[in-house]
């Protein structure tokens, strides 16, 4: 089980939202590289960034601090990247900068001959996205809801060969409330490809029961305010849950 520590960045800063809600954010690191090489220190194998203002803007807003990131991390650590990518061009440059993996959400929704592109010529990299509230698609930072069911969307985009998903309760996120377990197990034993849950990871609890659904295809878990705000200490969870599974 993975335990993705998430570094959410808004404005050069790593900050963590309140469901989506740019208005409610709370700064807890200045400096996103140092937070980055933090969670490596203490266990970590793989990241995930989120570029908010880009997320909001349709196209990469904190390339610099990522770049930061990418300097001090990526060459010991799986590094991946969502938030306003939209274009090839874009994927490719971030790729080049030794991220791992490109997120794709809103774009996989709306520009489905996008994401085959991305898949076609960046094979093995391209993880797709799939923020849900009540099993319908949300797009365009959690604004606006399709009438896609999640199932059937993620089906379409295995069938392209996207690497992962992501899946995320936007009810639950940044809100330590505990993780949709029975949405997102339904989801993973509907494909092949993994599924990493997001949204609402509170406790050690919460990566128990994680842990328990890993061999129906649930591979990891961003985490992302619990380990800002202490309710999850970070080191003990990824010791817990390789003890766990191996």
């Amino acid at each position: 089980m993975l335990l993705i520590p998430a570094i959410d960045l808004k404005d050069g800063h790593c900050v963590r939202l309140k469901q989506g809600d740019m208005e409610q954010s709370t700064i807890f690191s200045e400096d996103p590289a140092a937070m980055a090489r933090n969670w490596v220190d203490k266990g970590a194998r793989r990241l995930h960034l989120v570029d908010l203002n880009g997320a909001f803007a349709g196209k990469p807003k904190n390339e610099a601090a990522i770049k930061r990131i990418l300097a001090e991390v990526g060459n010991e650590i799986d590094v991946q990247l969502g938030g306003g990518i939209r274009d090839l061009d874009t994927i490719e440059r971030y790729l080049d900068a030794g991220l791992r993996y490109v997120i794709i959400g809103t774009a996989a929704v709306k520009n489905p001959g996008f994401l085959q592109d991305a898949c076609t010529a960046f094979g093995g990299h391209i993880i797709v996205g799939l923020d849900a509230k009540d099993g319908k698609v949300a797009t365009d930072g959690w604004s606006k809801l399709t009438g896609h069911e999640v199932v059937d969307l993620a089906k379409k985009f295995q069938d392209y060969g996207v690497e992962s998903i992501i899946y995320t309760d936007i009810g639950r996120d940044g809100m330590l409330s505990g993780i949709n377990m029975e949405a997102t197990v339904k989801l993973a034993q509907a494909l092949t490809i993994p599924v990493i849950a997001s949204g609402g990871l509170s406790n050690m609890a919460d990566i128990e029961a994680l842990c328990a659904v890993e061999d129906e295809g649930v591979q990891g878990v961003i985490c992302g305010r619990s380990i800002y705000s202490g309710d999850l200490d970070f080191e003990a969870a990824q010791a817990r849950a390789d003890e766990l599974n191996g």
